[in-house]
């Protein structure tokens, strides 16, 4: 069970005082477990020294601009599937009870599909069953990481990471569908009041997108060894 997943899943919070202090503790997991690459480790510790000496109000208000505000960047994995439809629910319900078949109770005002979440919960589970359900969504990261890489985002060298364990590369033509979709811009609010009030985001065939729940349930049921190349799927 790695303990960079939970690492990255601390980076990828909500920055509060708690993840700037831990911000440094993360770094010497991902370091001790070398399981992404040194240039990788590296602007990972940047990102961390960034989090742990800025100023707390100064990056709370770069995260929610990323995060919250674009939803292109949406950290909500069933946002990029089902968006604000009925059928997000039920998705919901399904991931949350995998979470609690293998013993993971989440608070209140947690999400299920929230990405830290998701790599907390694979934090629990042995490397190759976590690397190959992580692969389940590896062109949605690859997509995410490359528009943090347009804006020049420190928070780009996490999926820079999420990508290197999944091991295989993203599925291209899943990912050139996921880059052709809009990326907002939360500065143009006339644009971001138009694209919150159209149907559900779906980036590209609807199976292309993040895996649903099912897929996940279904995933788990299968040897690590015989879902080589999940990252392909949806």
């Amino acid at each position: 069970m790695a303990v960079t997943y939970r690492a990255l899943a601390l980076l990828l919070r909500y920055p509060t005082a708690e993840v700037q202090a831990l911000a440094p503790v993360a770094i010497e997991a991902i370091e001790a477990e070398a399981l992404v690459p040194a240039p990788i480790r590296r602007a990972l510790a940047r990102l961390a020294a960034d989090l742990a000496a800025d100023d707390i109000f100064d990056i709370q208000e770069r995260y929610v601009w990323l995060f919250d505000r674009t939803r292109s960047l949406s950290l909500n994995l069933y946002e990029h599937v089902h968006g604000e439809s009925r059928e997000r629910g039920p998705a919901m319900v399904a991931l949350l009870e995998l979470y609690r078949g293998r013993g993971l109770e989440l608070s209140a005002n947690e999400l299920p599909d929230h990405l830290p979440v998701f790599l907390e919960f694979l934090s629990t589970l042995p490397d190759a069953e976590a690397a190959s359900l992580l692969g389940e969504a590896s062109h949605v990261l690859a997509a995410l990481g490359q528009r943090l890489h347009k804006r020049d985002s420190p928070y780009r060298a996490v999926f820079g990471a999420l990508s290197a364990l999944v091991g295989d590369p993203a599925d291209a033509e899943a990912l050139a569908a996921l880059m052709q979709e809009p990326d907002d811009d939360p500065g143009d609010l006339e644009a971001m009041d138009k694209l919150w009030a159209e149907t559900a985001v779906t980036f590209g065939p609807a199976d292309a997108g993040c895996p649903k729940a099912e897929a996940l349930v279904s995933a788990m049921a299968v040897p690590p060894a015989s879902r080589h190349g999940a990252g392909a799927t949806a």
